[in-house]
């Protein structure tokens, strides 16, 4: 890119920006460790600190706020916050949101089980019979949702459905696999629930902007600039920060390799 050309850029998001309409982004969510989360009140996680470094390459500035998944949805819907932290892409949202074409990340869903009451899951089919617990407001694969097999039991958070799962009132919960192995050490269950190796669903999360004037842009500003920062080892380092080792991870890694083809 030329210097013209970057500047011509440069000058241009600064028009568009809401700081230069004296504004600042509302962006809300809910805990959704380690992608992001609240740690003594402050904002943490991958996909938190990956936006930050985006929003200030833009000179954007952000305000978080937490609070439940379906409360976030409301208040985006409701055009009272700017945005929201990984959201997957839903037609029905389409018509009061707009997302950056690059996403933050992929989201793996994978089910979890009490180890003494262990379960032989292959497929979706080997679900018949039994208690899944989820999240509401979370959208999950069309496949999961229309089985009629099984019952799908909702708990008020993540930790709560883990918390079910240890009692027995479900038989198994399901969500992402980096969000579940965070869960399960931070509760301290790590000897008494599984991970099973069956990949439910895999899915791209984004932000999602409020619809309002200008946020087209801004979501294509955001896109071209998060895919030039997961071009950089500073990506890499971010997310080697809350997991470790990357290598037993090999979707986090073509995730930036693809970003490097684009």
């Amino acid at each position: 890119m030329s210097a013209i050309t970057r500047l011509l850029c440069i000058l241009l998001l600064a028009c568009l920006s809401p700081m230069a309409l004296g504004e600042r982004l509302r962006l809300v969510s809910d805990d959704w460790a380690p992608y992001i989360y609240q740690d003594g009140g402050q904002p943490k996680g991958i996909d938190y600190e990956v936006s930050r470094e985006v929003f200030k390459r833009l000179g954007v500035e952000v305000e978080w706020e937490f609070m439940p998944w379906k409360r976030c949805l409301a208040m985006i819907e409701q055009g009272l916050a700017d945005g929201v932290m990984d959201i997957f892409k839903v037609d029905a949202r389409k018509a009061y949101m707009v997302y950056p074409i690059e996403p933050m990340s992929d989201a793996e869903f994978v089910l979890y089980q009490a180890s003494r009451r262990r379960h032989a899951i292959h497929q979706l089919d080997d679900l018949d019979g039994l208690t899944v617990g989820t999240s509401p407001g979370y959208a999950y694969d069309p496949q999961f949702l229309e089985a009629t097999g099984f019952k799908r039991e909702s708990a008020p958070s993540h930790e709560a459905n883990f918390g079910k799962l240890v009692l027995g009132r479900i038989d198994l919960l399901i969500t992402d696999r980096l969000v579940g192995r965070y869960l399960r050490r931070q509760l301290g269950l790590e000897q008494q629930v599984e991970e099973l190796p069956l990949v439910v669903s895999r899915q791209p999360q984004y932000l999602g902007l409020a619809r309002k004037p200008g946020r087209e842009q801004l979501a294509q500003a955001f896109a071209d600039e998060l895919r030039r920062f997961k071009q950089e080892p500073a990506f890499v380092a971010i997310i080697e920060r809350y997991i470790g080792d990357t290598r037993h991870l090999p979707h986090a890694v073509e995730q930036q390799e693809s970003s490097t083809l684009q």
